[in-house]
């Protein structure tokens, strides 16, 4: 992971504020290149600070409007293979590895109810995979942000927030 310094949470910034802002228009308010914003948001692409820009749109244009959250518990001697399969399910969007009683969760976007079923089924039937549960998601309230954790580095490296 890349170490940040205070113009890459400055152009960081802009892009959190509008994801369309031009290299000009950062080199404009930054007072630097567009040489060098491309050169540094290139530094950051291939550091991965970026995540894959399929994330800005939402499954309902693409006709799956209910989403759900599938709690997953495993075999854990099977976990590589089991989360392999998993990802061949074209409805699970997200899936994150926990500690505690649940092994994995899954979120999923799916047409209706019934498209629920049969993906929480197609899940079920992965060898190794020993129980799941499903929970709506009844509406976003917190959406993914990073803004707050931009002013704690700001703080940290020592800038203003």
């Amino acid at each position: 992971m890349a170490t940040l310094d205070r113009t890459d949470l400055d152009i960081l910034e802009m892009l959190s504020a509008d994801p369309r802002t031009t290299v000009v228009a950062m080199a404009e308010k930054l007072r630097l290149s567009r040489n060098t914003i491309q050169a540094r948001m290139a530094r950051l692409e291939q550091t991965g600070v970026f995540l894959p820009y399929e994330r800005a749109f939402s499954p309902a244009v693409l006709g799956y409007p209910l989403q759900a959250f599938i709690s997953i518990g495993v075999r854990q001697t099977e976990l590589p293979r089991i989360i392999a399969e998993l990802a061949r399910v074209p409805e699970v969007v997200q899936a994150h590895g926990l500690s505690g009683s649940i092994d994995l969760l899954a979120l999923v976007a799916c047409r209706d109810a019934r498209h629920l079923f049969d993906t929480d089924a197609r899940i079920l039937s992965i060898d190794g995979v020993e129980r799941t549960e499903t929970s709506l998601a009844m509406g976003e309230v917190i959406p993914f942000r990073v803004g707050g954790l931009m002013g704690l580095a700001r703080r940290e490296a020592g800038g203003t927030a």
